[in-house]
């Protein structure tokens, strides 16, 4: 039986202390199973190759995806997911080369994510109403986001098959499902300029809710697009 994703997210939790990269590996799981949905594939299984791809990056990043991937074998993980982990380190990490669509997909939101995510931050409304082309002008600031490596963003693109626009809007789609528990919202910005952000009465536990499987079963999963919107 394919491990769940509580069984993702207690072994994510359990390896991954520090809360910038379980945002990062939320964010990805985000984006990735957005693209699962959006190509028909198996959004299960497609989001526990983003929401584990940087498993063993906090305790062994100098072995990293190499330690990771072998304790998912040993606890069953599908061999997709396994190829696909393998795959977004490639080449400087790993000789495995993204082939499949999740092996794509997987590469192309890994870094981008991590880009659309500090432009989310620099920004009054957040994710709320970011554009591609406020991604993209940033990407070619070098100095913005150091991090990045925008080397791979652009292999990501073309492995993806789609105009940068395209691409940049699906990843921003699939984390604004999730920009409550990124605190990528205007109204998380707001809170961090001191401002008081608007009480919703009776809000929900996001965090909880979105640890939790269920998150991903309701209303059948994620809002589906009209046939041939990519």
């Amino acid at each position: 039986m394919m491990p769940t994703r509580s069984d993702a997210v207690a072994l994510l939790e359990e390896w991954v202390e520090n809360e910038a990269l379980r945002r990062h590996m939320y964010a990805v799981e985000a984006a990735v199973r957005h693209y699962a949905c959006l190509k028909g594939a198996d959004e299960d299984l497609w989001g526990l190759a983003g929401l584990l791809h940087d498993l063993d990056w906090e305790r062994h990043p100098d072995e990293h995806p190499h330690v990771g991937v072998a304790r998912l074998r040993e606890l069953g993980y599908p061999d997709e997911v396994v190829h696909a982990i393998q795959a977004h380190a490639y080449p400087d990490r790993t000789d495995v080369v993204p082939e499949s669509q999740l092996d794509r997909v997987l590469y192309a939101c890994d870094e981008l994510s991590g880009l659309v995510y500090a432009c989310c931050l620099v920004r009054p409304n957040g994710i709320d109403d970011l554009k591609p082309k406020s991604v993209a002008k940033k990407m070619k600031d070098k100095a913005f986001a150091r991090g990045v490596d925008r080397d791979a963003v652009g292999r990501g693109i073309e492995l993806i098959g789609l105009p940068w626009a395209k691409h940049i809007q699906n990843v921003i789609d699939g984390m604004r499902a999730v920009a409550d528990v990124l605190e990528v919202r205007g109204e998380d910005q707001a809170r961090r300029r001191g401002e008081k952000p608007d009480l919703v009465t009776g809000a929900r536990d996001h965090v909880t809710e979105y640890s939790d499987e269920s998150f991903w079963k309701r209303s059948g999963g994620w809002p589906r697009r009209p046939e041939g919107d990519p």
